[in-house]
């Protein structure tokens, strides 16, 4: 499938992605009004930072739990509890004089939820499209996300000017409302991919089975590592750029869409593969620059240059499906979406960290540099992989993923 027009032909796709805009839409306008509202609090770049990305380090715990429900439970019902719920959590993060301590257990519940939408979503985006029509329509989902993101930022930043953090946070509760009804109303009910409940032990056996493979170890780390130690340099735009944070998550978001976009529709697919690791580079070089603690616009440059990168998760989840068989999909795709965020988590702590003891251009150079380290590894690691690295579950079912 190469086709725009094809592609939203397709049904129920266009509803799967109006419910995800209202859900990231409500994510990017809250992050950035409860980012704010703890560094106005509290004065501390590591807690606004977590405040950000921090509830993503419970979604470790969520997969732990409640990942193996990605394949055995009824996605539209997943993904409009899912919505109701962050709704929920978000309206109490808006309560007045409500203390830190308590945004953080809120943030805490919300993280082991959202442990099970990137699984559920994806799995059903791969049930929803046809076999070759995956990356295409990947890459619309993440082209879409760049752009909510970039308005979203933009209109929390302009909304952060004349409103409260607090009224921000409810107009957010009001948009996971709305993704909720637009998955009620426009998903089909679909039954669940696999037989079985959702357990930890039924977790537990299909995470080991999908680790047991070398080279979906590989692309995992991939995934998860280099862009992690990106994404928590960037949770501290707001220590380093107060006024202009907003400006900067947009300029990002930005770059993120171009890089979908050349990726899933320009780029031919023979050459998909070979892109992996320059564009993990590409990820990190430019904040190497922040060092010399750059002017806001010159920063959100570099920004939108470096997010161009973030489309090598385009090329890596095309191989990771490539190594995955059908029924394991959601899961599979769970374990990226949830190490990816907890890794995001633990860089925004490291970040925040390092900011707290240098500053946040210091920190936000250092998380680049341990970046193109850890993509330059795997690169080398990637390149002694020999035929026999195949996972048993691949040869014994006799099909892979879409």
């Amino acid at each position: 499938m190469r086709s725009y027009r094809t592609l939203f032909r397709t049904p129920e796709y266009t509803p799967f992605l109006l419910s995800f805009a209202a859900h990231a839409a409500a994510q990017t306008i809250g992050g950035l009004a409860l980012g704010t509202l703890v560094y106005r609090a509290t004065g501390s770049p590591l807690l606004s930072a977590l405040s950000m990305f921090g509830p993503q380090l419970a979604q470790l715990l969520g997969a732990a739990f409640l990942l193996s429900g990605a394949d055995r439970l009824p996605p539209r019902a997943v993904l409009t509890v899912i919505s109701l719920a962050f709704a929920a959590g978000t309206a109490v993060l808006a309560l007045p004089g409500l203390p830190v301590r308590a945004v953080f257990v809120v943030l805490l519940l919300q993280g082991l939820v959202a442990s099970l939408g990137g699984g559920v979503r994806g799995g059903l985006m791969n049930e929803i499209l046809p076999a070759n029509g995956y990356v295409l329509g990947r890459s619309v989902f993440n082209m879409l996300w760049g752009l909510v993101q970039m308005t979203g930022f933009a209109a929390g930043g302009a909304l952060l000017a004349f409103l409260t953090p607090r009224l921000c946070l409810l107009l957010a509760a009001a948009f996971y409302v709305a993704s909720a009804l637009v998955n009620h109303l426009g998903l089909t009910p679909r039954p669940p991919r696999s037989a079985g409940r959702p357990s930890f032990s039924a977790t537990w056996r299909t995470n080991a089975l999908l680790w047991s493979s070398r080279p979906r170890r590989l692309v995992y780390l991939g995934l998860w590592v280099p862009n992690g130690l990106v994404v928590g340099g960037d949770s501290l735009y707001i220590s380093y750029a107060p006024a202009a944070a907003g400006t900067m998550y947009a300029c990002g978001a930005l770059g993120m869409f171009a890089g979908d976009l050349a990726v899933g529709r320009l780029v031919p697919p023979a050459l998909r593969p070979r892109l992996a690791t320059p564009l993990r580079l590409l990820l990190a070089v430019p904040y190497l620059f922040f060092v010399l603690r750059p002017s806001v616009p010159l920063s959100a440059v570099a920004a939108a240059v470096a997010s161009v990168g973030f489309a090598a998760s385009l090329v890596l989840q095309e191989r990771l499906m490539s190594l995955t068989p059908d029924h394991l999909a959601g899961q599979a795709l769970g374990l990226h979406t949830t190490g990816m965020v907890a890794l995001q988590g633990i860089g925004a702590l490291m970040a925040g960290t390092l900011a707290q003891l240098t500053s946040p251009a210091t920190a936000m150079t250092l998380m680049a540099a341990a970046s193109i380290a850890v993509t330059l590894t795997l690169f080398a690691l990637e390149r002694r992989l020999v035929p026999d690295d195949v996972s048993p579950d691949l040869r014994e079912c006799g099909r892979t993923g879409r």
